[in-house]
């Protein structure tokens, strides 16, 4: 059986690992904007137009000693229509640059190594998912585990895809979300020079 084996040791960079953060305030738009680009705009309402049903003047305009209506599918009725309701075509998404996103999964980053979360580890497998379920026991890395890599060998996919509690994803493509909610964080050491010329890349 494959066994695990802890990375000579690339140390984590401190670019990266141990960086100030003044206020939690990018975090908390960093991980509202991962979630806002998965909210689906599937509530939708019918205007006073849409409504079925409504042709007929409720009573005559004048003589009633009551409110002129048009239409009983006037907003203010039971059973009108709705007034500023969503329409389905909504764009809750929310905007924030690149460099802060960099910015922010380092902040992710540093919280998650004073946390103890952070291993450097390289898994290895032949494609059996029994291999990384021994590696994980033998090295207490229990309930969430997120699993960095530089890139997805069909192996570790295979390996990895039948693991509800394991989440595999390439360096470049790390968020703030994936780093909050992870128990352990497991980085190859060739996953630490992506996140190097990622996340310490000069802004132009």
């Amino acid at each position: 059986m494959a066994q695990s084996t802890k990375a000579a040791a690339p140390s984590l960079p401190k670019e990266i690992f141990a960086v100030e953060i003044a206020n939690h305030q990018l975090l908390k738009l960093a991980y509202e904007s991962y979630l806002a680009k998965s909210r689906l705009a599937s509530a939708t309402t019918k205007t006073r137009g849409e409504v079925r049903g409504g042709g007929k003047k409720p009573w005559k305009q004048k003589g009633t000693g009551r409110a002129r209506f048009g239409s009983s599918r006037n907003p203010i009725w039971k059973g009108g229509g709705i007034v500023f309701g969503p329409l389905g075509n909504e764009n809750y998404t929310k905007k924030i640059s690149v460099g802060s996103k960099r910015t922010a999964v380092r902040q992710a980053l540093t919280l998650a190594d004073q946390a103890k979360k952070v291993h450097v580890f390289d898994f290895t497998t032949t494609g059996k998912t029994a291999e990384i379920v021994s590696q994980l026991d033998q090295n207490k890395f229990e309930r969430s585990v997120l699993i960095v890599v530089d890139e997805k060998t069909p192996e570790l996919l295979r390996a990895t895809n039948n693991l509800q509690n394991v989440t595999l994803v390439r360096a470049s493509y790390l968020n703030v979300f994936q780093i909050l909610n992870a128990d352990h964080i497991v980085i190859a050491a060739k996953a630490i020079d992506v996140l190097k010329n990622w996340l310490i890349k000069e802004e132009a």
